[in-house]
């Protein structure tokens, strides 16, 4: 499945952004598992957050624990990622990713078959 991730920026720290993915018109998107990772210079892709097919269930990593919120919409194919309270240690390009036989909690980029382009994200001091 083809997926769009958009809603990057250079924001100041305390700010918040959300960031966007869309998937391909035509998938059947409520069938797939959603994941948010990210990937700051010089460091390997690290999970930020996971949604099940319904909504109802998430998680997410401790570093943004609180401050993430992931939603999806599965009428309009999107998954959302609602940072607040950014800090530096946030800046990275995040991506969103599709399990697509997966059932349950997965943190692992590995687990994951479909990703979008990524988005840059920058936080100030």
């Amino acid at each position: 499945v083809q997926l769009q991730a958009s809603g990057g920026g250079l924001v100041q720290a305390g700010d918040s952004l959300r960031l966007s993915c869309a998937a391909a018109s035509g998938c059947t998107f409520s069938s797939y598992v959603m994941g948010w990772f990210r990937q700051a210079p010089g460091k390997e892709r690290e999970f930020v957050a996971f949604i099940s097919r319904s909504g109802v269930t998430t998680n997410y990593a401790d570093s943004v624990k609180g401050r993430f919120t992931i939603s999806r919409d599965n009428a309009k194919s999107t998954v959302n990622l609602q940072m607040n309270r950014l800090k530096p240690e946030d800046t990275a390009v995040y991506y969103c990713a599709a399990d697509l036989g997966g059932r349950y909690y997965n943190s692992n980029p590995a687990a994951y078959d479909s990703w979008g382009q990524g988005t840059l994200v920058t936080v100030s001091s």
